[in-house]
């Protein structure tokens, strides 16, 4: 069986976990990381040396890097149409989800972290305030998109949903009326129905709803 190393709360380890459910796959999951500790043992570290969540090990296939993670185990377990067999779909699905790695998520980590994590007399309000905007005009790309397409990579739910999808639970979630900040959180009308649909989905309210890392 599949294993899987990471907490449950973890916005990483929730992107294997929805990917599982989508695909059918049996898993089973160890805590580690956060407060369960554990990254920086020799065993660990052999598996993944950058000390990061989630890694799964395939039969002695061991893989990290959640976006990683996702297109293997789509590929290995091909279900369409969320691990798309049309080439271009795939290609729309795979763009989104570096959208998220190399663009959204680097905008929203260091302001998820510092306002999650922080005491507010330790907070950057400058580093916050300015990624936060900058994540807002992100989220008007993924508007627009929706505004000609029902999912992200066209008529279906793909794994290209998966990623951002885990991030618009964050932003909707995240308390930015706490830095000052809500006005930010703009209900953009197609990025809202796409999320309304997410949570419409009996995998998304079990495996993403339940709270922030």
């Amino acid at each position: 069986m599949l294993k899987l190393w990471g907490r449950k709360n973890s916005s990483n380890v929730k992107k294997v976990m929805w990917t599982c459910a989508e695909l059918g796959v049996p898993y089973e999951r160890i805590d580690i990381g956060g407060p369960f500790g554990g990254l920086n043992t020799d065993e660990y570290k052999a598996m993944n040396p950058m000390q990061l969540i989630p890694v799964i090990d395939d039969d002695g296939y061991v893989l990290w890097e959640s976006n990683a993670i996702i297109r293997y185990l789509s590929a290995k377990h091909p279900h369409d149409p969320f691990a798309p067999s049309d080439v271009k779909i795939r290609g729309h699905a795979d763009r989104w989800m570096e959208f998220q790695s190399t663009t959204l998520g680097p905008a929203l980590g260091p302001a998820f972290v510092q306002i999650v994590r922080f005491k507010p007399e330790d907070r950057d309000m400058k580093m916050i305030a300015t990624n936060i905007e900058k994540v807002a005009g992100l989220w008007q790309h993924v508007d627009r998109q929706l505004g000609q397409t029902k999912w992200l990579a066209g008529d279906n739910f793909t794994m290209g949903d998966v990623p951002l999808g885990i991030l618009i639970y964050t932003w909707d979630q995240l308390k930015l009326e706490d830095v000052g900040l809500a006005q930010h959180r703009e209900k953009l009308p197609n990025l809202w129905r796409w999320y309304e649909q997410l949570q419409a989905m009996k995998n998304y309210r079990d495996i993403v709803m339940i709270g922030l890392t």
